[in-house]
């Protein structure tokens, strides 16, 4: 699991370029006394964002009636967080969705003008068809290559970077264990990417849409210095993440959905993620229902799992769910869905095997595979490797240029999937989190050739009341602290 705001370590490729050496930099994050976790919120739908104008740092749009409604959606989704301060951008857009979902909370609010969205100079205020008219080739590469986008003299992605740095030391150094941040979509980005040590090459890859949630923990190291930093969850929204809309700012036409199988028997007595082939326990095929009833709004093309029981029994149930859409009622023709088994979707063996003897490894807690040896994670690299490259072919059928794969495995298995999706190596194998019945989208909007991009982590709203709560007890050191 990273600890800083950089990782260093040899040059990887993403794109077909070499990474620059910004990604490699180890920028230390200031210690933590204590357990911290940090809840972003992208502000509700705006005027702008409803007219397709390029907003950046202007102040000139106000949140429409849908972006009110969403930030009270998103006020309930938190109600019952104890959070200890709110940290939030000037800007009326998102300071307006704080107050929303602050509501009658007392604690303090801070505004701090480092979190305001992206400066991008003389673009705003345009509409896209504008700036592309006015602007030609800039607008060109500030589609297609961010990074590097210059205007005016200002490389505004780089300089996004270096502003979400400066705000995570202003929020660690803050006494509050729990913290709202209410922001927009590119400083979302950079606050996700600089806390696990991703450059600005990864800008559009970690999608924050409207009123969107991301959790980050922030976990002190025995030792002291730079904590532990684990992606808890991305851009969990109030409305489905499966339903239409743009990734990186393009539709997509290809998707992979990971899928993590429900809790088995197994898990309940044994209390450890990985404890034999065993099927799923009556909460686990309860779980496997909802995420049926949610993918029913996509055309599910294929659905590959692991060979394990819990993985066969999920997988099975959102296939038996997509073939009847008709008599559901969602579709007026029957679907066929494609379904097989992967025997490079399995790694709870090399878990298990791991483990055997261990009773100290908690279940399923944030960074829990940063706690396994060096020779069971790299085994468990491997393994994913193949397999995502297994999905990607599968993805790549020139005769469905809109197909979408489910895969349903164990959620080390698909934390080491989003690595391989991102070019990452295993050293970040401990930076994300899956939960049991949570579901992960991969969209490719350049096609499964092109560079994929994470439409959510984690999400586990569908589940109802047996979904996974986006914040947690500040009281609960014991069982968080690392």
């Amino acid at each position: 699991m990273l600890c800083g705001f950089g990782r260093a370590g040899g040059p990887q490729v993403l794109g077909g370029r070499e990474l620059s050496s910004e990604l490699y930099a180890l920028v230390p994050s200031p210690a933590v006394k204590a357990a911290k976790r940090v809840v972003l919120v992208r502000h509700g739908q705006s005027t702008w964002n409803e007219e397709g104008r390029i907003q950046g740092s202007s102040n000139f749009s106000v949140l429409t009636k849908k972006g009110e409604a969403q930030a009270e959606t998103s006020r309930l989704m938190l109600v019952d967080d104890s959070f200890e301060v709110c940290f939030t951008s000037p800007l009326t857009r998102s300071k307006r969705t704080a107050e929303i979902i602050w509501g009658t909370r007392k604690e303090e609010m801070i505004m701090d003008s480092d979190l305001r969205e992206i400066d991008l100079y003389a673009f705003q205020g345009l509409l896209k068809h504008e700036g592309k008219a006015k602007f030609g080739a800039a607008f060109h590469q500030w589609q297609v290559d961010a990074a590097n986008f210059n205007i005016d003299g200002h490389y505004p992605v780089r300089e996004l970077w270096a502003r979400a740095r400066s705000c995570w030391t202003r929020i660690l150094l803050h006494e509050s264990r729990s913290v709202l941040v209410v922001a927009h979509n590119a400083v979302n980005q950079a606050l996700v990417a600089t806390a696990i040590g991703l450059g600005t090459e990864y800008f559009r890859t970690l999608v924050q849409s409207n009123c969107g949630v991301s959790v980050l923990d922030f976990i002190p190291r025995a030792e002291g210095g730079s904590p532990y930093i684990c992606l808890n969850r991305l851009n969990q929204t109030p409305s489905s993440p499966v339903a239409a809309g743009s990734s990186g700012g393009r539709k997509a036409s290809s998707r992979i959905i990971l899928v993590c199988h429900g809790s088995t028997q197994s898990n309940a007595e044994t209390g450890f993620p990985s404890a034999g082939d065993q099927p799923m326990d009556l909460l686990g095929i309860i779980k496997s229902q909802k995420t049926a009833e949610l993918l029913l709004d996509l055309k599910v093309s294929s659905i590959v799992s692991s060979p394990k029981k819990a993985c066969v029994e999920t997988a099975t149930v959102i296939s038996k769910v997509q073939e009847a859409a008709d008599c559901l009622g969602v579709d007026c023709v029957p679907r066929y869905v494609e379904t097989k088994q992967m025997e490079n979707l399995d790694v709870e063996d090399i878990l298990q095997q791991s483990s055997e003897g261990k009773t100290e490894i908690p279940p399923l807690r944030p960074g829990w595979l940063n706690e396994f040896e060096d020779k069971a994670t790299g085994a468990v690299w491997e393994q994913s490797e193949k397999a995502w490259q297994s999905l990607l072919n599968e993805v790549a059928d020139e005769a469905k240029p809109e197909k979408v794969v489910v895969a349903v495995a164990h959620p080390a298995l698909h934390i080491a999937l989003m690595g391989h999706c991102l070019n990452l190596t295993k050293e970040w194998l401990g930076s994300f989190h899956l939960d049991a019945g949570s579901i992960t989208v991969i969209d490719f909007p350049d096609g499964p050739n092109g560079r994929g991009v994470i439409r959510c982590i984690n999400y586990t709203a569908h589940l109802g009341r047996w979904s996974i709560p986006i914040t947690r007890s500040t009281l609960e050191d014991e069982e968080f602290s690392m």
